[in-house]
């Protein structure tokens, strides 16, 4: 049986390890394929806005015995009573239907009366509303403002934060990535965007900043010491704090998703489409999402972005330089220790020096490297008494 608590104690301890760093090239062309996918959907297919955004008039049918064939006696309804356009005809909780439709006007109460007949309803069940264009355009004026602050306030607290650009840069590029993604699945599926999806929209960019911002925590912890002790290379240490976090990000995500799942459950099989279907909707993608790009593309778009450093290049070639000779000294061969004596020992050090006159590397730890035993200081004469 896999005991998962073992297996996240050995990815902090670095007994096992996931290259995420040395893979990045994989994680990229994935999200690439997803960002096309959604790019197309959005472009190609189009966004499927809600009558918040585009206008028109909605009506509303409570008590609906007989739901069958809702979408034919919605649009015969709506013919009849001259209200031309597309209509969008949806069942609510199971007695209910929604009808959207172009902006009816004077024609209001004729569709009305058409609807209640057409579905066997009383007249009073049915409710109307005119939503304008001017509406939906502020909404959507406001969304995209508030975007762009958010992004803006992002990088310059992350930069002041992390004391560099690049993490700020690479958090932004994560985040614009679920944004994307998140808008193509609606885009791909058809699923309507309300303001409530807008919400949901900015909701997940937030989240997805948090679980950003605690790796990259763990990276700036691991990378200041890998500096200072010169023991690991950048991308080591990075990887690492991947590694360390990835546990607690998995966890956390899934501990999110759950309630939202239940709450989606619900919304399509009971409920229908309504401002808590649309809200968890746009949180369950974009948390999932959110996940993967904290994992997968900040941090190894990071290391990318600071490779080119001249001082954790040097930092790489001493790191490169120190593991290989570490290798040879335990494989006990090769030529680089062809004429070392057979037990691993520097020649400075003689054959018949302690143990411990060497440590780890073979360096010389023991007065007996720098005199050898002929030239040991000689002990004091003993007393005759």
């Amino acid at each position: 049986m896999v005991n998962f608590s073992q297996i996240g104690n050995d990815l902090y301890t670095g007994r096992r390890s996931i290259d995420f760093i040395g893979r990045q090239k994989t994680w990229y062309a994935f999200s690439g394929v997803l960002i096309v996918l959604a790019l197309i959907g959005i472009f190609a297919r189009g966004l499927n806005f809600g009558i918040e955004f585009r206008g028109g008039s909605e009506f509303r049918l409570t008590g609906v015995s007989d739901t069958s064939g809702y979408e034919e006696k919605a649009k015969a309804a709506i013919s009849e009573a001259g209200v031309g356009g597309n209509v969008l005809a949806t069942v609510i909780g199971g007695n209910s239907v929604r009808i959207q439709t172009e902006a009816a006007g004077d024609r209001n109460e004729a569709a009305k009366t058409a609807l209640a007949k057409s579905f066997g309803v009383a007249p009073t069940t049915v409710s109307a509303s005119l939503i304008g264009p001017s509406w939906g355009a502020s909404v959507s004026q406001k969304a995209v403002q508030a975007l762009i602050v958010f992004l803006l306030l992002v990088a310059l607290v992350m930069a002041i934060y992390f004391r560099t650009w690049k993490m700020a840069v690479s958090g932004l590029v994560a985040l614009i990535h679920d944004l994307i993604i998140t808008v193509g699945v609606y885009a791909l599926f058809g699923f309507e965007i309300t303001p409530s999806s807008v919400i949901g929209f900015l909701t997940i960019l937030g989240y997805s900043l948090y679980d950003t911002v605690v790796v990259f925590d763990k990276v700036r912890e691991n990378t200041a010491e890998a500096i200072g002790s010169r023991r690991q290379s950048y991308s080591q240490a990075a990887n690492l704090a991947v590694n360390q976090t990835l546990v607690r990000s998995i966890n956390t995500t899934v501990v999110a998703l759950l309630p939202i799942f239940a709450i989606l459950v619900v919304g399509f099989t009971k409920l229908g489409p309504g401002t808590l279907l649309d809200l968890s909707l746009a949180l369950f993608v974009g948390i999932a999402v959110g996940a993967y790009s904290s994992i997968f593309i900040a941090t190894p778009l990071l290391v990318d972005l600071r490779r080119g450093e001249p001082a954790l290049q040097d930092l790489a070639k001493h790191v490169a330089k120190v593991q290989a000779r570490e290798e040879v000294l335990v494989s006990g061969g090769g030529a680089a220790v062809a004429d070392a004596p057979a037990d691993g020992r520097p020649s400075s050090v003689p054959a018949d020096a302690p143990a411990d006159a060497v440590d780890a590397l073979g360096r010389p730890v023991h007065k007996w490297a720098a005199t050898g035993p002929r030239n040991q200081p000689k002990r004091p004469p003993r007393s005759r008494r």
